[in-house]
């Protein structure tokens, strides 16, 4: 058994906006500090249950800002606060992939 029954992982990666496109310009830090206060005040944070973190570059940052959700490695892109909400309560509460985001 996992400690987390979902990690999701936020690229948080900033570059120089000249060399390529990076998930930070685009918000990626204050979607995952949502997200986490979110998760934490639906009460889906902990052992057991869902973890959020920050991750260096995933390599997708083109794609738009990305997440990837774990174990089932499934990738998605994010616009705003709702997309986000969209995603915890679909994927990490309900075990449903949000299609329409998946990358």
């Amino acid at each position: 058994m996992s400690y987390y029954e979902r990690h999701v992982f936020f690229c948080c990666n900033q570059r120089d906006p000249a060399e390529r496109v990076s998930c930070n310009a685009r918000g990626a830090t204050e979607m995952r500090d949502y997200a986490k206060q979110r998760v934490k005040a639906l009460g889906l944070a902990g052992q057991g249950k869902v973890r959020i973190n920050q991750a260096g570059c995933l390599d997708r940052c083109e794609e738009g800002p990305c997440i990837v959700v774990y174990p089932e490695a499934v990738w998605y892109t994010y616009v705003d606060r709702s997309d986000i909400d969209e995603i915890i309560e679909e994927h990490l509460r309900n075990g449903r992939v949000v299609e329409r985001l998946r990358i």
